[in-house]
């Protein structure tokens, strides 16, 4: 599926290089920049199911660890990347990470 794809193969998923503690997850906002223009925006607590609900149900069928990270759905606004473009997700409290994205 479109989904192994896309979050899934090296280079595909990039992270920052810490986490944060302390957040509440509910109270934050996602933010995603495609060449300096917002794509999208949206707060964590408006996903399907809240970031408590999925650990909760996850760890009841695998072994979580520190550090491990649950890759979720998108926020509306997502839409085709170029060869070249620059992504940039912002996110109040943790920070920015931004990448370019490569050809084949």
């Amino acid at each position: 599926m479109q989904f192994t794809r896309a979050k899934g193969f090296d280079t595909f998923c990039p992270v920052g290089p810490c986490v944060a503690l302390g957040l509440d997850p509910d109270a934050l906002v996602v933010e995603t920049f495609v060449n300096g223009a917002l794509r999208q925006s949206a707060p964590a607590s408006g996903m399907i199911f809240g970031v408590a609900r999925l650990v909760s149900f996850i760890s009841r069928v695998m072994t979580l660890l520190p550090g491990d990270l649950i890759a979720t759905g998108t926020q509306e606004g997502v839409g085709p990347l170029r060869p070249s473009d620059e992504v940039t997700v912002a996110i109040e409290g943790i920070g920015r990470l931004t990448n370019r994205v490569q050809g084949l």
